[in-house]
């Protein structure tokens, strides 16, 4: 006699060439951030879902929003799934925003090319890929055609590479969704259960502009952005110094990621804007280390005659840490993956960040897991020539699937 588990694996090889299909239609529309106008790309998806008899709720944030947020527009989606009474509510979040293509590409960044078994493009790894791995994990459950508990929730979003707060943080602040277990977007094997904090501070250095001939004449903000950069650079031993508990991260990390400055060769630099990035790990306190933070930087040009320095916090974003109910994510997913891969995947934390710890810090347990390799570098993510195995794909969608099926079976 066929088994649920058999007929579901069944129904996604069966599927998978318009699984591959999905996916393709996608990526193939941009949603480069910034700049940051997602709403083109929730409606294709609601269209797509629409083939198959799903309503896509559409929820745009207040257009004022998000434009001082940086962004042109957010549309996030909710397709609710109700089964029968008695059952959790699951939710399966990934984003469909991503950071541009940038150069060097080999593949069309917005093509879905296939080449040997791989799809490129921009977001098929983090974390458009992961759209298909849900979509269809969905299907293949609501396939089999057996009695299902509770209700299942997907929860497509448009604010990861800013932080989230408009994305899956919205949602939850307008308690258009409360779902008692998450499963978000992954990207390699492994199942994350903790990730860092990160910090971003724009820090901008007041001079004053003069002649190159008469640098007497001017504040240098460049010579004064170089003191706050020998600061921030002369901390990383002492970062070094402080490890992580959590298998999978180290320690923090600190650095200043760009800056802007100047008005021209021959003219005392006036003004310097640097933006920096400090990720912390789970055992760090943000309040104290923001504080430490600011504090280096201002110390460090403190008594700089006619130089004033403003900082301003881009992101403050919390850790994910394993709350009570992640256990029973892990060892649904765990053993799944040990049926289909053959192989036990650890759970481990990340150095990374994600918008999943925008349920975890609403007492929601979430887990990162979906379509990827063994390890992130292996798909070239947010590089250029990023990509995904299909088989990776149609794996991580069985996984997917049976874990629903161990949630929501009545």
């Amino acid at each position: 006699m066929t088994t649920h588990a058999e007929r579901i694996t069944t129904w996604i090889d069966e599927h998978f060439d318009e699984e591959v299909a999905f996916l393709q239609q996608v990526v193939r529309q941009p949603t480069d951030t910034p700049p940051g106008n997602n709403a083109p790309h929730a409606e294709l998806v609601a269209q797509l879902l629409r083939a198959y008899g799903w309503n896509a709720e559409k929820h745009a944030v207040p257009a004022d929003q998000v434009e001082a947020y940086g962004m042109q527009s957010i549309t996030n989606l909710i397709v609710r799934r109700p089964y029968g009474a008695g059952g959790p509510t699951v939710a399966l979040n990934a984003h469909g925003d991503v950071v541009p293509p940038g150069d060097n590409w080999t593949y069309p960044p917005y093509g879905g090319q296939i080449d040997n078994g791989y799809m490129y493009g921009r977001a098929t790894a983090v974390s458009k890929g992961d759209f298909a791995t849900y979509v269809f994990a969905a299907r293949a459950l609501e396939a089999l055609g057996i009695p299902l508990k509770g209700q299942l929730e997907l929860h497509f979003t448009y604010d990861e590479e800013f932080g989230g707060l408009l994305g899956p943080g919205w949602l939850l602040e307008q308690q258009l969704t409360k779902p008692d277990f998450v499963i978000a977007a992954g990207f390699s094997y492994g199942i994350v259960t903790a990730h860092n904090a990160c910090l971003q501070l724009e820090i901008t250095v007041h001079g004053k502009s003069g002649h190159g001939s008469m640098p007497e004449t001017g504040y240098d903000a460049l010579q004064a952005a170089n003191k706050i950069l020998n600061a921030i650079y002369g901390q990383l031993p002492e970062l070094k110094k402080i490890k992580s508990k959590v298998a999978g991260i180290d320690s923090p990390t600190m650095l200043v990621g760009r800056i802007d400055g100047g008005t021209n060769t021959n003219v005392v630099p006036g003004k310097v804007v640097m933006k920096m990035d400090r990720r912390m790990i789970p055992e760090e306190d943000p309040v104290a280390v923001e504080a430490q933070v600011r504090a280096l930087i201002e110390d460090a040009v403190r008594g700089e005659p006619g130089i004033r320095i403003e900082i301003r916090r881009l992101l403050l974003s919390h850790a994910l840490r394993p709350l009570p109910g992640s256990e029973q994510l892990v060892g649904s997913l765990q053993k799944n993956a040990q049926a289909i891969l053959g192989e036990t995947i650890p759970a481990v934390g990340t150095p990374l960040y994600a918008d999943a710890r925008l349920y975890g810090e609403r007492g929601i347990p979430a887990v990162l897991y979906g379509a990827g390799p063994r390890t992130v570098p292996e798909s070239n993510a947010k590089k250029a020539d990023e990509r995904l195995a299909l088989d990776d794909l149609r794996k991580a969608s069985k996984i997917v699937a049976l874990t629903l099926l161990d949630f929501l079976a009545a």
